[in-house]
């Protein structure tokens, strides 16, 4: 097998910047094909409603669906799951669903209000969203944690109710899936994916009810879809490639941090693994660790062209530099392999999720820890945030005038207001004069 050279870079060199930037990229481009594609199909959901989802998801799932009312799985199929799950996968799922909802706890949203002197209140109301959609991968490449990790949140905020959709090719579902369905209280789940599915959730069927947002990760024609309803609906963001970046001082097992940058370069060709180290030694020693572990990977050939087409070494000065570098990143992953995580990590503006030492995997992250592993991805962490609680809530202002308090601010009111020439605005204010 051929040996794996990591693309160097040096955060010394006069271009690293463009180098840096051209590793980072990766093409997003719309395929016009695709987005007319979907467009299509959205239309056809609006107009034939159910008997379009019906005939999709026979045609692209290969079932055999007669009506909309066939889609909905019942919800003892989840409770079936759940106990037919052999002990381990059970406990295990079970406590995943525990810390993460421990976790979602602490994010809540509350409602506050404040007196001014004169009696006047302002404040601001917290109330959940209605419904909540919430898109899963199905048959074999199916995700149980993406269903923890995007439902739990939903039911800690309050959601009136969680609709879950699901394709199943050729009739096939998967136990985890719908067992964590099941721990996670999901309310009604569908067996339909792909656009369609996405078209549904937005505007709704006889069957499936219209959401107020839609989460979850989905293929091209599903992100694609996500893109096309926004505005009908919310949605939680359009991920890119799952990255890791990782900042190590050298101390740390090479083959631990190999399998780091592993973890994230199977899932496909376009993922991205990064290592930023002062330690020119060490970055050899990774290498030579990623070689001679490759082989037993059931991936390889994935994590070799992720690691091959857009990983990298980074060669800095100091863990100073490399934070730097990283707030430039705003990496979806962080890993802070370093003798004082707590102090680097006071450096750090722009990142998803930041694990902390030598022995925080970030796989962790991914199913069990209990900090959600949605992730803003393709340096959206400089604006953006993981999934959490706060998604499923909805802020509204309240403002109560007081006899006095309407005094004072119906002045100012009417002042700027004809200062716009907006000469109702400032009458309605100046009648309470």
């Amino acid at each position: 097998m051929t040996a794996i050279n990591m693309i160097r870079l040096d955060a010394n060199s006069t271009d690293f910047n463009q180098q840096l930037k051209q590793r980072l990229a990766w093409d997003a481009s719309d395929d016009l094909a695709i987005h007319q594609r979907v467009l299509e199909i959205i239309a056809a959901v609006r107009q034939q409603g159910d008997a379009a989802l019906v005939d999709y998801t026979n045609r692209f799932d290969r079932c055999a669906f007669k009506s909309g009312a066939d889609l909905e799985l019942d919800k003892q199929a989840l409770l079936d799951a759940w106990d037919s799950l052999p002990s381990e996968q059970a406990v295990a799922l079970q406590s995943a669903a525990n810390r993460i909802r421990a976790y979602a706890e602490n994010q809540k949203l509350q409602s506050w209000q404040y007196s001014e002197n004169d009696g006047t209140v302002l404040g601001q109301k917290v109330t959940p969203l209605d419904k909540a959609g919430l898109y899963v991968l199905g048959g074999k490449a199916a995700y149980p944690s993406s269903v923890l990790m995007n439902a739990i949140p939903a039911k800690v905020a309050g959601v009136g109710e969680l609709i879950m959709v699901v394709p199943t090719p050729g009739g096939e579902t998967n136990p985890l899936v719908l067992a964590a369905a099941h721990v996670a209280g999901v309310d009604r789940v569908f067996t339909v994916g792909g656009a369609q599915a996405v078209a549904a959730l937005a505007y709704g069927t006889e069957t499936i009810p219209a959401v107020d947002k839609i989460v979850g990760p989905g293929n091209i024609y599903v992100a694609t879809a996500k893109k096309l309803v926004f505005g009908q609906v919310g949605i939680d963001m359009i991920a890119g490639p799952s990255e890791i970046l990782i900042i190590c001082d050298g101390q740390t097992h090479p083959d631990w941090i190999a399998m780091d940058m592993f973890s994230q370069a199977e899932h496909d060709e376009n993922a991205q693994a990064i290592l930023i180290s002062p330690d020119q030694a060490f970055l050899d020693q990774v290498e030579i660790s990623i070689n001679r572990l490759l082989p037993e990977m059931e991936r390889a050939d994935i994590i070799r062209a992720s690691l091959s087409g857009r990983g990298a070494f980074i060669k800095v000065n100091d863990l100073q530099q490399a934070a730097d570098i990283t707030n430039t990143i705003a990496p979806e992953h962080l890993e802070l392999s370093v003798a004082d995580p707590q102090a680097l990590c006071d450096q750090i503006r722009n990142a998803g999720a930041i694990f902390l030492g030598r022995y925080t995997a970030e796989a962790l992250g991914d199913y069990c820890a209990g900090p959600n592993h949605v992730l803003p991805t393709s340096s959206t962490a400089r604006y953006s945030s993981p999934l959490g609680v706060y998604d499923f809530q909805k802020r509204s202002s309240l403002i109560n005038c007081s006899a006095a308090g309407a005094q004072q601010l119906g002045r100012i009111a009417s002042v700027l207001a004809r200062g716009e020439f907006l000469t109702a605005h400032a009458r309605s204010a100046e009648f309470r004069l």
